[in-house]
């Protein structure tokens, strides 16, 4: 008959003890892992709008197109505003960065530009309405 050792009770609770610590790493790391499911969603079944939230866009100056009207400058970023914004004459092109940049009213910008109230108002008008149309005619559609 085999002797049992001296230390075999402590090797008993050790092992008990060691049991007893991986069992109770299994149920943390469990719930962890359900609270983790449950706080966590899945990219693919996000809405497109919770998507539309999660990028961003980096912006630098060099994308800017820059006009320029009696030291105050209007940057546009978009290339096709830009492009149309280019084909006005340079008087309506001043017209609108004093108004849009500076937030002039008509009788300020005509008094700037030795113009009338009136006529300064008569070309914002029109060249609004014409880069409108510009504008809708270079858009592709449904955009």
């Amino acid at each position: 008959m085999e002797a049992i050792p001296r230390d075999y009770g402590e090797q008993c609770r050790f092992d008990a003890f060691c049991k007893t610590v991986l069992r109770n790493e299994a149920r943390n790391y469990h719930r962890d892992m359900k609270r983790q499911r449950d706080r966590e969603t899945s990219f693919s079944v996000l809405p497109q709008a919770e998507l539309d939230k999660l990028y961003t866009v980096d912006h630098y100056p060099s994308d800017d197109f820059v006009f320029s009207s009696h030291g105050y400058d209007l940057h546009i970023d978009n290339e096709l505003v830009a492009a149309a914004f280019a084909e006005l004459p340079q008087q309506a092109q001043s017209i609108l960065i004093l108004h849009c940049v500076l937030e002039m009213a008509d009788g300020e910008i005509g008094a700037l530009m030795g113009m009338s109230r009136s006529a300064v108002q008569r070309h914002r008008t029109k060249t609004l309405k014409e880069l409108r149309t510009k504008l809708m005619a270079l858009m592709p559609e449904g955009g």
